[in-house]
C-alpha cells in the first residue's frame, strides 16, 4: 500500500534559521519511514523578486545541501529544484484558468509583499499561490506542513483541487494540513511575542544556521529576558520561555529538567550557556554542509536523481488533466 506523500518547499534564497530547524526540518528526517516525502527548492517562486543569476544559483544549492546536511536523506526523500521538472509551470496555468481574481485579490501576503516592493509589483507575485497549488498537487499530495502565514495558501489550494474534481472527476487528492506531534514554536530573541523570521528587519531577533559563532552568542547575550531574574517556564515571561524552549531542544532535556538546571543561575550565564548548548548542537550539521557543498560530483548527482524521481510522479497527474480537460496529449 502506498504510503501518504508529503510535500514542502524553500524559496531557493531561503537561508535555514533556528526555527526552520528546530520547529520544521528536525522532524521531517524523521517522516520518511511513515511517508513519502518530497522536498523541493522552489526557485521559480523566487522570481518574483529580481535576483542575481549567479548568486540565484548559488543559493538554491545552498538550501539543497542544507537539506541534506540537516538529515534528509535523498535516498528516502526527494530532493530536486522546481525548475527541473517543468510540470509546475505547465499546471500552473492550467490551474490559473480554475482559480478566480477575486481568491488571489483577498491572499494577505500579496498585499503585505506589493506594500515591501512597490517598484515590482507583478504577475508572477499576484498569482504566486496558484504555482504553489500546482506545486502540491503535482503530486497528489496529502499533507503540506505548514505555518501560520500559509494557511490562507493551503486553503486555496484545496477550494482549487476542489473545483476541478467537481467539474472533471477524481483527478486530484486534496490536501491537509500537516501538524507535526512535536515541534518547537521559537520566537524571536528581541521580541519574543512573535516567531522567529528570517525576514524580520532587526536581524538580532533570527539566528541562522549559517552565523559565525561569535554572531550566535553575541544574539544570545542580546536576547530580551525581563526584570525579575527568575528562570522559569511562565506565559508572563515569553522571553526567558523561548530561551528555556530552546535549550530543551537543542539538548534534548525536559522543560522542567532544563527549569532545574539553571534554577539558581543568573540571566547573563543562562543566555550564553544557551547560545553555547545551541552551537553544540549545530556543530555536525554546520560541518556536514560545509563537506557537501565542496563535494560538486555528488550535489549534481542528487540534483539529477531527484529532477528524475519528481518528473516520474509529476508526469501522469499532469497526463491526467490535460485529458480532463481536453488539451492533445
Amino acid at each position: 500500500m502506498q504510503k501518504p506523500i508529503i510535500f514542502s518547499g524553500m524559496q531557493a534564497t531561503g537561508i535555514f534559521h533556528l526555527g526552520n530547524w528546530l520547529g520544521a526540518t528536525r522532524n521531517w528526517a524523521r517522516l520518511s519511514s511513515d511517508y513519502d516525502c518530497l522536498y523541493c527548492v522552489v526557485d521559480l517562486h523566487t522570481l518574483t523578486v529580481r535576483q542575481d543569476p549567479k548568486a540565484l544559483r548559488q543559493s538554491a544549492r545552498n538550501v539543497l545541501a542544507w537539506y541534506i546536511a540537516l538529515g534528509l536523506d535523498p535516498t528516502a526523500n526527494i530532493l530536486y529544484y522546481q525548475s527541473h521538472v517543468p510540470a509546475h509551470a505547465e499546471l500552473a496555468w492550467i490551474l490559473n484558468c480554475y482559480t478566480y481574481v477575486g481568491e488571489l485579490n483577498r491572499m494577505t501576503q500579496f498585499k503585505e509583499k506589493s506594500a515591501k516592493n512597490e517598484e515590482n509589483i507583478n504577475a508572477g507575485l499576484f498569482t504566486y499561490p496558484v504555482l504553489q497549488a500546482a506545486d502540491i498537487l503535482l503530486y497528489r499530495t496529502h499533507l503540506v506542513p505548514v505555518g501560520d502565514d500559509q494557511r490562507q495558501h493551503l486553503e486555496l489550494t484545496r477550494d482549487v483541487a476542489q473545483r476541478f474534481n467537481q467539474a472533471y472527476g477524481d483527478i486530484f487528492v486534496v490536501p491537509e494540513a500537516y501538524i507535526p506531534p512535536m515541534g518547537a514554536r521559537i520566537m524571536a530573541l528581541q521580541n519574543p511575542e512573535r516567531k522567529m523570521s528570517k525576514s524580520d528587519d532587526n536581524q538580532a531577533n533570527c539566528v541562522f544556521l549559517s552565523d559565525e559563532p561569535d554572531v550566535i552568542i553575541k544574539k544570545f547575550k542580546r536576547a530580551v529576558t525581563d526584570s525579575d531574574n527568575q528562570i522559569r517556564n511562565s506565559p508572563d515571561k515569553p522571553g526567558i520561555s523561548n530561551l528555556l524552549t530552546i535549550y530543551s531542544c537543542v539538548t534534548n532535556r525536559t522543560m522542567e529538567e532544563t527549569c532545574a538546571e539553571f534554577k539558581h543561575t543568573g540571566y547573563g550565564d543562562f543566555k550564553v550557556k544557551v547560545g553555547e548548548a545551541v552551537l553544540e548542537a549545530l556543530r555536525p550539521h554546520r560541518n556536514e554542509f560545509e563537506r557537501l557543498i565542496k563535494d560538486t560530483a555528488y550535489l549534481d548527482g542528487v540534483i539529477a536523481d531527484g529532477a528524475r524521481k519528481a518528473q516520474a510522479l509529476a508526469v501522469p497527474t499532469l497526463i491526467k488533466v490535460k485529458e480532463a480537460v481536453g488539451l492533445p496529449i
